[in-house]
């Protein structure tokens, strides 16, 4: 098991929870993301590279599982505050796919409004970088 720890397999790890957080199913990668940097086997630009691509691959199945709902948004009147956010704010708002518990629907609305993929892409992909920036930085003590 604690082979699972160390070098590569620590990224293989980190990669996954990264991956499954984003999606739909509960977790959080942020518990593995420092026990990554703790273990100190790995440069710390790869370690928050490795969370960013795993989340940021999640967040775009939400999105493309999104993509596969039926387009009804001309009908919707009322809806969740994710669908709201995005209809007030546009891709700006998939800025806050990071977040907890708002930003998996945020995801799959985007899919669901039909915005860009690319550009829903690049947008999701800097919102959870810089998350993991941070917080790379407030455990190195640099924050």
């Amino acid at each position: 098991m604690l082979d699972l720890l160390n070098g590569d397999s620590a990224l293989w790890v980190l990669f996954t929870t990264g991956f499954l957080s984003a999606t739909l199913l509960p977790g959080g990668s942020e518990a593995n993301l420092i026990a990554t940097i703790k273990l100190g086997d790995n440069a710390l630009w790869l370690v928050v590279l490795v969370a960013t691509i795993g989340n940021t691959l999640g967040g775009m199945t939400n999105y493309w599982l999104g993509r596969l709902l039926p387009d009804k948004t001309s009908k919707e009147k009322h809806g969740h505050k994710a669908l709201q956010w995005l209809k007030k704010y546009g891709y700006w708002s998939l800025f806050f796919s990071w977040l907890p518990v708002i930003g998996d629907p945020l995801c799959l609305a985007a899919g669901w409004l039909r915005m860009h993929h690319w550009l829903s892409f690049i947008i999701i992909m800097i919102g959870k970088a810089m998350r993991y920036i941070v917080l790379a930085l407030v455990v190195q003590g640099f924050l």
